[in-house]
């Protein structure tokens, strides 16, 4: 009976804030408290140009969410749920039921990147997705849902991909000669959080332009809406963050372009729980040190005269080192919790797009080449090794006279493992005859997709797309040779097929002059098989449909909402019913206004269904900025949040741990 009362009380609640919001949509634009009233535009863009489910985040709604992980920035994102999430260690990003999960922080079908640099990629057990970076260094991040769209960046993303552009000194000198600078300090009720972040940024000339960052965050023990301590032995974090990025472009219209970034996290945790999901202490204890980095040298030649010519070469170096000692815990956990991980990723992609055509069909062509090496140490609980992959890629947007758009894309991979010396003679010694490789697989995979628009704003596409999962060097592990009868995993690659059809809308002046009004709407189907990254399953099979929609108006009032409805289901030796990586159905709703660029009033609901054995919930988080135009007050960003409002207590469906109670943040910041 509570929980219905809670709930009836958040929903009434979320009624009448959205009737006032609509009511003050109503007031005349010459009020002299409220200022006039400009043009109204919703928090985020809905995608409606392309068949590609994309999400993107941009630099407002990054600062507007304040999140203090990156996993906070995309959990609004349809399709994307979290495993936890309010702090780096211990999270992760699901994405259509696949990426992270309790056991490991990935089953590489969910890409994550950097500037182009591929981080968190590596199945460690129970160190959560380690996705170690600050929220403070970007300024924008994309999200892909499903295959399409990824053949450019990868192999055997089934669930999607996450894309991390950090800032740039630009974005603070407006491109001008001169100096910039961002003071941010944030403030979190719910286990004391602060957040101290830096930027300076320096442009000597037109052409060259130098970024630093430094970002400090730190966050205690949170509490939950019951008021119960979550994890509590797992103590305080502290996490500096750093970020430098410099370029410079030359020639005589500017057509080249070299770009350097690097960014680094570090983090340290001592005396505590070796399982960083859920903080079981039966793992036992250890003292834990993360170091990771992430570089990209980027060079860029786009002559304005040559239309087939876009060069891109992108040189990028991924590097973590987690540092394990044991404290205490069980005998047969000591080798566990004293294993050193560390992997590193180099990759060099040389990509150009061509534009050309005749008459009413025009080619965008991208096509290109990655080399891919990727180092691991051999750890008691890890296998070490080094991969090497070669892969060519071709994507075509064919246009076809103003309103068909058709996209082939095609990747052929080619991949080559190494063990580790010390792995190998660990395995020789209890299976004398163990393969010892070298380990060589292949695959081509590919896909169309393809979207017609109307001239009345609508818009339908498909597509369909295959993909591989080759073999990686967590497979070298499983037991093989005369002496064992398990399957041979380096050699079997995961395969995944997706059909997605959907219909979008995007139009201005639909109810009253001046709003604008646009949706998406994406249903899918995935299959998965030849599984070997999930004891037990040969083949899961996932479907579901996502809605994306944004409404404004010219007084400033807008409504955001998204939707996210999915099944799944796995098929194997395992007596799993829903697949673990199954999310609840959620709907996302917010309403708001703005006064001018003044002030910014929103307030979210966020309601998940009921699934196996958790519960439903509705939470509501509440925002407010405040940016002065004039006087001396101008440049400085005020911005106060509270989340889980009513301290709802809760747990979404893929977490370890109950969410957060009531978190009442508070952001200053000024820009220079």
């Amino acid at each position: 009976m509570a929980k219905v009362q809670v709930k009836s009380t958040l929903l009434s609640t979320t009624s009448l804030v959205f009737g006032m919001l609509v009511g003050q949509a109503a007031v005349a634009q010459d009020d002299a408290f409220l200022g006039t009233i400009q043009l109204g535009e919703s928090k985020r863009e809905v995608q409606t140009d392309t068949a590609v489910p994309v999400t993107v985040v941009d630099q407002e709604e990054i600062n507007d969410r304040q999140a203090g992980t990156i996993a906070q920035l995309v959990d609004s994102v349809p399709g994307v749920s979290l495993i936890n999430g309010s702090r780096a260690q211990g999270s992760g990003i699901n994405i259509r039921g696949y990426g992270a999960n309790a056991t490991f922080g990935t089953d590489q079908k969910v890409a994550i990147m950097v500037d182009g640099a591929s981080v968190g990629s590596q199945e460690l057990y129970r160190i959560g997705t380690q996705l170690f970076t600050d929220p403070e260094l970007y300024k924008s991040v994309s999200v892909i849902r499903g295959t399409v769209g990824t053949f450019a960046l990868g192999s055997g993303i089934v669930g999607g991909a996450v894309l991390l552009d950090t800032k740039d000194a630009s974005d603070f000198t407006g491109g001008e000669v001169g100096f910039g600078a961002r003071q941010t300090l944030q403030y979190s009720s719910n286990g004391d959080g602060l957040v101290s972040s830096t930027i300076l940024a320096w442009q000597p000339t037109e052409n060259v332009e130098f970024l630093g960052n430094y970002t400090l965050r730190k966050l205690g023990t949170q509490t939950d809406g019951d008021g119960a301590e979550i994890m509590p032995e797992a103590g305080s974090t502290e996490e500096p963050s750093g970020l430098f990025k410099g370029r410079f472009s030359f020639g005589e219209s500017n057509e080249h372009a070299v770009t350097l970034s690097y960014s680094e996290t570090t983090a340290e945790a001592l005396n505590v729980p070796y399982d960083t999901f859920s903080g079981n202490p039966s793992f036992g204890y250890a003292n834990r040190e993360i170091y990771t980095e992430a570089s990209a040298l980027t060079y860029e030649y786009n002559p304005l005269d040559n239309a087939l010519v876009d060069l891109e070469v992108l040189l990028t170096y991924s590097d973590q080192d987690i540092q394990s000692e044991y404290v205490s815990g069980a005998p047969f956990v000591i080798d566990l919790l004293n294993a050193d991980h560390r992997y590193e990723e180099t990759k060099l992609k040389v990509s150009n797009t061509s534009i050309f055509g005749s008459g009413a069909v025009e080619h965008n062509l991208q096509a290109g080449l990655e080399l891919i090496k990727t180092e691991r140490r051999t750890a008691s609980s890890a296998p070490g090794g080094t991969e090497d992959v070669v892969a060519l890629f071709v994507v075509d947007d064919i246009n076809i006279g103003d309103n068909l758009t058709i996209t082939p894309a095609l990747r052929a991979e080619t991949s080559h493992i190494v063990a580790d010396q010390a792995f190998l003679d660990q395995q020789l010694a209890t299976y004398p005859d163990w393969d010892t490789g070298p380990y060589d697989n292949e695959a081509v995979m590919g896909g169309l997709s393809a979207r017609y628009a109307f001239d009345n704003g609508w818009g339908v596409f498909g597509s369909a797309a295959y993909t591989e999962n080759l073999p990686i060097i967590d497979d070298l592990e499983n037991p093989r040779g005369n002496t064992s009868d398990y399957p041979i995993y380096i050699y079997q690659s995961e395969k995944s097929e997706t059909f997605e059809l959907g219909a979008s809308f995007d139009s201005m002046d639909v109810i009253s002059d001046g709003d604008s009004l646009a949706f998406k709407a994406t249903a899918y189907q995935t299959t998965l098989w030849d599984v070997t990254s999930y004891s037990g399953i040969e083949r899961v099979e996932t479907k579901g449909l996502e809605i994306e929609a944004s409404y404004s108006m010219s007084n400033g009032f807008y409504v955001d909402a998204n939707a996210n409805i999915v099944e799944g289901e796995p098929f194997g030796a395992s007596p799993e019913t829903i697949w673990r990586g199954t999310p609840a159905d959620g709907i996302n709703l917010t309403v708001g206004k703005k006064f001018d660029e003044v002030l910014d009033l929103s307030f979210e609901t966020i309601a998940s269904a009921k699934l196996d054995e958790t519960d439903s919930y509705v939470i509501n988080n509440l925002r407010a900025t405040y940016t002065p135009q004039n006087g001396i007050l101008n440049g400085t960003e005020v911005r106060v949040g509270i989340e889980n409002a009513f301290d709802v207590a809760y747990q979404s469906r893929l977490s370890s741990n109950p969410a957060p109670g009531r978190d009442i943040k508070l952001t200053l910041a000024r820009t220079f």
